[in-house]
């Protein structure tokens, strides 16, 4: 585990929004394309924009670098790094880091299809098999 990964903390909603974006898209990136990808639909300006960016640079998210006028953008945490670690708070928080909390929980709203049922059975028996070597 690094050192981003340790300092690492949940994102706000609007910052979580920037990073999707600078991870579907091969870097670098600019403000202005995540303006077009982003900030018309939100609605946001492009001091919006700039300051969140600025923001996940301070949080150690993104690295930028400046060439001419432009700023280009980096991302410094994988996109599964930060789902590994969403998810693992997620467990924690809401389901006291109990696997059957969460799924028994999906099978009370009837949020589970046959289909994923059969997949969490099929993928059970295959990580199952793995761990035998």
């Amino acid at each position: 585990m690094d050192t981003t990964e340790k300092a690492m903390k949940k994102l706000p909603d609007a910052e979580f929004d920037v990073m999707k974006v600078v991870w579907a898209t091969q870097p670098p990136i600019t403000t202005a394309e995540i303006m077009k990808q982003l900030g018309v639909g939100k609605e946001w300006k492009i001091q919006t924009i700039v300051s969140l960016m600025q923001r996940l640079m301070q949080r150690g998210f993104l690295r930028s670098e400046k060439h001419g006028k432009e700023r280009f953008y980096f991302p410094l945490v994988e996109k599964d790094d930060y789902l590994t670690f969403e998810t693992g708070n997620f467990l924690k928080y809401f389901h006291d880091n109990s696997l059957s909390n969460l799924v028994t929980a999906l099978h009370g709203n009837d949020s589970l299809t046959d289909k994923d049922i059969d997949e969490l059975m099929e993928l059970t028996k295959t990580w199952k098999k793995e761990r035998r070597g």
